[in-house]
């Protein structure tokens, strides 16, 4: 457990992702199921859908104490009060982040090249996302599929928060964790199981069981 991100399980969510039912429900289960934050990604939403999606999983969050991260839009994370923001190379840089928002706020960038261990954006960062780790339907415009091998070497190059994320499960996070990984997120393995709660506390048993054995 990383002493500036003690959180472990990291749940990515967006309404289309939800297959069983609906967003909120699969967040409330998934929390029950021992997921400690959660992204809200909805790429395709207007902004002002978004903030009405994103005040109401807020409600949740905050009643469970669960911090609530915006996927790459600042005015929904600036109008939700949201924990923090995560971006990628495409998408607002996190030094612009800085200057426009309360510089308390959490920000995750994703790292898809070692050179961007590097730069400024990374820095400015408070954890990374390695993105990702296997190739996943969810996310189709990838430069880098890190792999086992892939974590290790960044680990070796950053002391900030890691978290993985790229086809996570409770087959696969134990090994990611012992890799160098802090925390592991997950998209469909949570948002399309017929059992939220079970698969969640499934996936945060392996992380427990593995988090003193990083290499």
């Amino acid at each position: 457990m990383h002493p500036d991100f003690p959180y472990q399980l990291y749940l990515v969510i967006a309404e289309e992702s939800c297959v069983h039912y609906p967003l909120l429900q699969v967040a409330k289960m998934a929390i029950e199921g021992g997921v400690d934050i959660i992204q809200l990604r909805e790429k395709n939403l207007s902004t002002s859908v978004f903030i009405k999606k994103a005040e109401a999983l807020k409600q949740l969050t905050d009643q469970y104490k669960i911090p609530l991260i915006i996927n790459d839009n600042l005015e929904v994370a600036k109008a939700v009060d949201a924990f923090g923001i995560h971006v990628g190379n495409n998408d607002i840089p996190p030094t612009q982040i800085k200057q426009q928002w309360d510089k308390h706020k959490a920000i995750g960038y994703s790292i898809e090249y070692l050179e961007q261990l590097k730069n400024e954006q990374t820095e400015v960062a408070n954890h990374l996302g390695i993105s990702p780790v296997y190739s996943t339907a969810t996310k189709t415009d990838t430069v880098t599929e890190w792999g086992i091998e892939g974590i290790k070497k960044i680990r070796t190059l950053t002391t900030k928060p890691l978290i993985a994320i790229g086809r996570m499960d409770a087959g696969n996070a134990g090994e990611i964790i012992k890799a160098g990984a802090d925390c592991i997120a997950v998209v469909s393995a949570i948002c399309a199981s017929k059992y939220p709660e079970k698969t969640a506390k499934n996936i945060k048993t392996q992380i427990h069981k593995h988090r003193n054995e990083n290499i």
